[in-house]
């Protein structure tokens, strides 16, 4: 089981990156907290220090077109906030 899925890089996360040293990663919806941040310290080494979860249920949406009503959802998706200590910085760009 992979644990770390993909981070998250959008203008909200890279400011939070600079200012508070936070990252966010899509995950596997059952990986625990000390699975995360077993993960974030092997793959990047760095020393994490605090690991907030959020599960995200499927959005649902309706559409109406000639053929009848389609429906149709979004993938349920967990997402890790991961602190890390002063100092420690990821570089998600380096291996682009």
């Amino acid at each position: 089981m992979s644990v770390l899925i993909k981070p998250i890089i959008t203008e909200k996360m890279t400011a939070e990156s600079e200012l508070y040293n936070r990252y966010g990663f899509i995950v596997n919806p059952e990986a625990n907290k000390i699975q995360i941040k077993e993960a974030v310290e092997a793959t990047y080494g760095v020393a994490v220090k605090k690991v907030r979860t959020m599960n995200y249920g499927p959005t649902r949406k309706t559409r109406y077109t000639k053929t009848g009503i389609q429906h149709g959802k979004t993938n349920s998706v967990k997402k890790a906030i991961v602190d890390v200590e002063e100092g420690d910085i990821i570089d998600f760009y380096s291996n682009l």
